[in-house]
């Protein structure tokens, strides 16, 4: 009875004279619409298209050391309904080259526009036609696995925030294998990451990242991790730093006064609680006191730990005795 009396209303409300005259009108626009999509996809239109090229047949002893996958760009001129067809359908699959076919002695393979579009037409329909490829060829290089192990380098701008530094940087791994030319393997000694930008960090920073691309050179892996350790900035003072005589002819033996210095520097706390004084090197050089006498001798700061800056010496002159080393037979 109620499911009766809804459907009493529903059609009482759609044959209306007014609602009927409102779903001739709609069934006209949907029919316009109709014709009018008929019409534009009628025309002739040109449309650009990325197709993705793959090198195929390589043999096992081979190894690409250019991107195994490219892609040319080519505009096809044809009816809309086609140029749909394209877009939204799966007729313009992927272009398998056959390595045997393009490869030459010098390690490269070469793969015209030309033949591209040999590969491309035979997946068209007959009306359509190329317009144009770009871009006119494509290259690929390869080797029979000459290799060699180098290490990794994060490169760009990582900062941490005021008051920390980066303490030491861990790579995993550390050295990736890479493929290629025997000029170019002599010439890479280095791979760096792509540019990272990272700032006001504070804790350590864990980043997964790709490698910088190298042209015609494969990386194995191709993707590292990197890990950016800080450390809170401190300055602080060391004693004790013996004094070390350089350049002294056989005999002689350089005597300061006094024996011992002390260096101020800015560094990490972890990085302090492990300092000892004989970590750093202090010299006074036995030629430049004999080239240029003098009552002091100058004092040089020579080696200081990794992770050290705005070393300084408290002390930079010292009175000094050169003494002549008696032997005993």
């Amino acid at each position: 009875m109620m499911y009766g009396g809804w459907w009493q209303i529903v059609r009482n409300f759609l044959f209306s004279k007014a609602n009927r005259e409102f779903l001739i009108f709609l069934f006209f626009v949907g029919l316009s619409g109709v014709f009018w999509l008929f019409m534009t996809l009628n025309e002739t239109y040109e449309r650009e298209f990325a197709i993705p090229v793959q090198v195929v047949g390589i043999p096992k002893n081979v190894v690409l050391t250019s991107e195994e996958v490219d892609t040319v760009r080519m505009t096809i001129r044809d009816k809309g309904f086609t140029i749909a067809t394209y877009e939204y359908g799966d007729l313009l699959p992927k272009i398998l080259v056959d390595f045997k076919t393009h490869t030459h002695t010098t390690g490269t393979g070469i793969i015209t526009a030309q033949e591209l579009q040999k590969l491309v037409y035979h997946h068209l329909a007959s009306g359509s036609k190329i317009i144009s490829a770009k871009p006119d060829r494509l290259e690929f290089s390869y080797n029979y696995g000459a290799k060699k192990l180098v290490p990794v380098r994060w490169s760009g701008r990582v900062i941490p925030e005021e008051l920390y530094f980066i303490s030491h940087v861990e790579y995993s791994p550390d050295s990736v294998t890479i493929y290629a030319s025997e000029e170019k393997l002599d010439s890479i000694t280095t791979v760096y990451t792509e540019p990272l930008n990272y700032v006001s960090f504070r804790d350590t920073l864990s980043i997964d990242c790709r490698l910088k691309k190298i042209k015609d050179v494969k990386m194995v892996p191709d993707q590292v991790n990197v890990s950016f350790f800080t450390d809170v900035l401190t300055e602080e003072r060391i004693e004790g730093i013996p004094i070390k005589g350089i350049n002294l002819p056989e005999g002689k033996v350089l005597r300061t006064f006094p024996a011992k210095v002390a260096i101020t520097f800015v560094t990490g706390v972890s990085l302090y609680r492990n300092l000892r004084p004989e970590d750093f090197t202090v010299v006074a050089d036995y030629k430049e006191l004999k080239a240029h006498p003098s009552e002091k001798c100058r004092l040089y700061l020579r080696n200081v730990p990794q992770g050290i800056s705005r070393a300084r010496l408290e002390t930079t002159t010292v009175d000094y005795l050169i003494e002549e080393q008696t032997t005993t037979e």
